[in-house]
């Protein structure tokens, strides 16, 4: 390979690329290499970790002094040459930091109208929830690395000590003003459903409480977290509760509260059938609740019941039975519905018959819901499985009921319940991307604080969706978010006038197209 002798600079290889080394601590080095008659030679190692947003600066700075080597490698440097490379001479790490989460998610928090919350430290954890969502002594890490902030973890846990008295009821209030202004001035219809967050100590409290899991934590102490959602998925309030209460018993006191601290109009409530009892529907009624709720069909009286499986209705059909003067059972059938009830059932025979041949059917397994209603207890030690009740059983595949008060059309109705599936995604969405579980705080103050800044992040999660949608974005939600992780910003002295200035790198198309929606609306 050639190589090139310049006054004042050693012999330089004029074929060089950058190589990622996986270390035996796991951690990557990056390393500069050169190629000269077949042999490879390390040139300068730029430096190792095992942090990816790191080792990704780690790459820029490779692919800099790569180029800068090979320009010492010219005959004739012109001047300005000289004087770029004198600048680079002066950049190190603490050059370059990541400012995407705060270019994206930070115009959305102040849009929104987050930024009345005169607390820097609130929008320094809500951005970097969204940006990476770890714990809040990783948070630290981030960002003192990313961001230049530096904290230390007492002075987030006395943040957190005060946070949720002091802005929970301005964080959803400004929530709700958003909502608000989203769906034209008008909230004619909410949407209410629970979740189970479980925490990793397994010890219990007034607050964290075991009772039935919703993410199949059964031995995991776990609290309830309601959410109220507008049309489209849009947040207006949530609230937390012990961990072993029935979710049907928190309906009626959270709706009272959330439409009298935001005066609404007495909205139809749609809610899924897991609160669905008979004491919900009286109070709803008493209180002039409008009410979509989805119907427990086994659970139907004798009557109820054969007049519905004798209707035997086909794909799409529908029938509507009166319970009383003012409340009707509106029950479908969709025969891809039908097929993956029919998965399901046979799923989990397959799982107890299994469990079974291998013995390893406990008291606890019993006890659990689900398909174990197809075992039968023999005396009090043989356990079989009742086939007859699991054929039976498929006499209710793909059907779906609504109980409903409203003067809707029964079309209205089904369209509105289907409308149930935002909150699910809102759930989703918290849990996967914003990785609100499992929770590691102990005090209920400081999981009352974690949900806060969680809440406060799905706000903004979800306004980046509806902007990406409107746009007509080719980007996903979650490329969108990820793309924000390597936008980078450096910060550079001009040699001459000793002027510091700061500008952004070069996006890649994903990265460009981003920025430009959200510098285009904000």
């Amino acid at each position: 390979m050639a190589r090139v002798l310049k006054m004042g600079v050693p012999l330089l290889y004029l074929f060089m690329f950058l190589r990622k080394k996986k270390n035996k601590s796991g951690s990557i080095s990056i390393q500069i290499i050169s190629k000269e008659r077949g042999k490879y030679k390390v040139v300068k190692t730029i430096g190792s970790s095992d942090n990816e947003q790191q080792i990704q600066k780690l790459v820029f700075l490779a692919k800099q002094e790569i180029e800068r080597l090979n320009s010492q490698s010219k005959l004739f440097i012109s001047e300005n040459d000289a004087v770029i490379e004198q600048v680079f001479e002066t950049l190190g790490n603490a050059s370059i930091r990541t400012v995407g989460p705060e270019i994206i998610f930070g115009k959305i928090y102040d849009s929104i109208g987050f930024n009345k919350i005169k607390e820097d430290l609130f929008k320094h954890l809500v951005i970097a929830r969204l940006a990476f969502p770890l714990s809040k002594l990783k948070t630290i890490e981030y960002l003192y690395r990313f961001q230049g902030v530096v904290l230390n973890i007492d002075t987030v846990y006395r943040f957190l000590d005060k946070l949720n008295n002091k802005l929970k009821g301005q964080v959803e209030q400004i929530a709700f003003a958003h909502t608000l202004k989203i769906l034209d001035g008008k909230i004619s219809i909410v949407f209410y459903d629970m979740t189970t967050l479980y925490f990793e100590a397994s010890d219990e409290d007034d607050l964290r409480k075991a009772g039935f899991s919703k993410d199949g934590k059964h031995q995991n102490p776990q609290i309830f977290l309601g959410l109220l959602v507008g049309l489209g998925g849009y947040a207006i309030g949530y609230d937390i509760f012990e961990g072993n209460i029935y979710e049907g018993h928190t309906l009626i006191p959270f709706v009272e509260k959330i439409t009298a601290k935001f005066n609404l109009d007495k909205p139809i409530i749609v809610a899924d059938s897991g609160l669905l009892s008979k004491d919900n529907i009286i109070a709803l009624d008493e209180k002039n609740y409008q009410y979509i709720i989805g119907a427990r069909l086994k659970n139907e009286s004798e009557k109820v019941k054969k007049e519905i499986l004798a209707d035997k209705l086909i794909d799409s059909g529908m029938m509507v039975i009166k319970k009383s003067p003012n409340t009707r059972l509106i029950i479908t059938y969709a025969s891809n519905r039908a097929a993956k009830d029919e998965h399901n059932r046979k799923r989990g025979l397959q799982r107890l018959e299994k469990q079974i041949k291998s013995g390893k059917l406990t008291k606890s397994s019993i006890n659990n819901k689900g398909y174990n209603k197809y075992l039968k207890l023999d005396g009090q030690i043989s356990i079989e499985i009742d086939y007859e009740k699991f054929k039976q059983d498929s006499s209710w595949d793909g059907l779906k009921g609504y109980i409903t008060n409203t003067k809707l059309s029964d079309k209205e109705v089904i369209e509105n319940y289907k409308n149930l599936w935002h909150i699910e995604k809102a759930f989703r969405m918290s849990k996967t991307d914003l990785r609100i579980r499992p929770i590691y705080h102990r005090l209920r103050r400081r999981i009352e604080a974690h949900i806060c800044i969680s809440f406060t992040a799905y706000c903004i999660y979800k306004e980046l969706e509806r902007i990406l949608y409107k746009e007509k974005s080719t980007l996903s939600l979650r490329k969108a978010a990820e793309s924000t992780h390597n936008m980078y910003e450096i910060t550079y002295t001009l040699p001459k006038s000793k002027h510091t200035k700061s500008r952004l790198l070069k996006m890649n198309d994903e990265q460009a197209e981003l920025y430009e929606i959200i510098r285009k609306i904000f």
